[in-house]
């Protein structure tokens, strides 16, 4: 009975999630136990400011990268869903690598055989040129079995691990702070009619 092939999908399933939340720090950590919980596991974990220009204030902005079983992908993304926050991205993304798998084991079962040939010449070589140059042909052929299988090895970590990454930043304040916008010019150019309304009346009397 042939041995069982694993599922050559690899599953960048979720490239971008962006989340809305009160208290990013909490929920980081919890997006990282959900992941530790499902045998995964945070690749980064980075915290930023953006704005703060011209005397507003600055907003946070942290990214949690994790790498998660594939097989437990759609429970950890069902997880994070529901751990509460308002969703206001979501991208997934798939590549079937199963075509460039096969056609990798093919050219290292090509490659090897090669091999097997080239220590066959050398064992019969006679001269010492004929040695060094089978030899330099042999180093070449072993080399690009290494590079062929170190390709090999990265696509079944791909395949067996899915990569998810979540933004979170918190709610945009609707009324606020800001002291340049349309409503707060609205309010000054009232204020200002009302003095010069009264400067107006004073003066009269």
């Amino acid at each position: 009975c042939p041995a069982k092939k694993p599922v050559l999908f690899e599953r960048e399933a979720v490239s971008s999630l962006g989340y809305l939340v009160k208290e990013l720090n909490l929920a980081a950590r919890r997006i990282a136990s959900i992941a530790e919980s499902r045998g995964g596991f945070v690749v980064t974990s980075e915290s930023r400011q953006l704005g703060g220009h011209g005397g507003g204030k600055p907003s946070e902005v942290v990214t949690v990268e994790l790498r998660v079983p594939s097989a437990g992908f759609d429970a950890v993304i069902a997880e994070i869903l529901s751990a509460g926050g308002q969703v206001v991205e979501e991208k997934k993304t798939g590549q079937d690598v199963t075509e460039e798998y096969i056609d990798l084991e093919a050219r290292i079962r090509t490659q090897k055989e090669l091999e097997a040939q080239f220590l066959v010449i050398m064992k019969s070589a006679n001269k010492v040129s004929d040695a060094l140059e089978v030899q330099t042909e042999l180093s070449n052929v072993r080399t690009e079995i290494e590079r062929l299988e170190g390709r090999r090895r990265f696509l079944e970590n791909q395949t067996s691990l899915s990569t998810i990454k979540v933004t979170l930043q918190p709610p945009a304040s609707l009324v606020g702070a800001s002291t340049s916008g349309f409503f707060h010019g609205l309010g000054r150019a009232i204020g200002n009619g009302v003095d010069t309304a009264a400067d107006i009346t004073l003066a009269l009397i």
